[in-house]
């Protein structure tokens, strides 16, 4: 996670010029005040508040993925793998009654972690938690962008599985394209310890977003 702090950030102002780029040629000013969203962001951005990417992963992970579990009642307690400035408010307004942690390797991404947050990578979760304690881990945006070797793919899911509890979920979001997948899913035998189950909201075990950087979300259960 943390050897491409820089270049994920690099990723994420690459998706908001693409999103500009996608945009009916209106005046800024025209725009500014009839675009009442645009405005939002604009606001928030100028406050140094948690902006949201309006990219369509992002509208799947946060309006379909979050809210389905945050419904369910054996969904207590939540890992958030990897901050950024755009994760900041997952806790408050996503699952603000749950025993939410966030996890990241850089002391730096301390600030946009949840109140509970531990600075480690994903692959010592043993260190922090004790088996089957989580209902729910969500690791968007670490593959390829830290979990960088099949080693370290091992430790991470493995760590992962015996941290869930039985019957406990494991989302896994990641781009399919060349340089973000660097060891093939199907050498990760770590993963092969899971079952996967179909996410009812998109009726599939995988579902592929219509983004130009083919965000694939993996759904998994132990």
């Amino acid at each position: 996670m943390h050897p491409s702090t820089a270049a994920h950030h690099r990723t994420e102002a690459d998706i908001y010029r693409s999103v500009a780029d996608r945009l009916p040629p209106r005046n800024t000013f025209v725009r500014l005040f009839t675009d009442w969203a645009f405005l939002v962001r604009a606001m928030r951005y100028l406050l140094h508040l948690p902006t949201p990417l309006y990219t369509e992963d992002r509208r799947i992970l946060e309006d379909v993925i979050f809210k389905y579990y945050a419904s369910r009642r054996e969904i207590r307690s939540v890992l958030f793998a990897g901050c950024q400035w755009y994760t900041q408010h997952y806790e408050s307004a996503c699952f603000p009654r749950h025993d939410y942690w966030t996890i990241d390797p850089d002391e730096k991404a301390r600030k946009f972690g949840g109140r509970q947050h531990v600075v480690a990578p994903l692959e010592h979760l043993d260190q922090f938690f004790p088996e089957g304690y989580f209902d729910l881990i969500i690791c968007n945006g670490v593959y390829g962008y830290g979990l960088d070797s099949l080693e370290q793919c091992e430790s991470a899911f493995a760590q992962c599985h015996s941290r869930l509890r039985e019957g406990g979920h494991l989302v896994l979001g990641w781009d399919d394209v060349p340089a973000r997948t660097p060891v093939p899913f199907e050498n990760v035998t770590s993963l092969k310890l899971f079952r996967r189950p179909l996410f009812p909201p998109l009726g599939s075990s995988r579902y592929l977003t219509d983004t130009s950087y083919s965000h694939i979300y993996d759904f998994y259960c132990r």
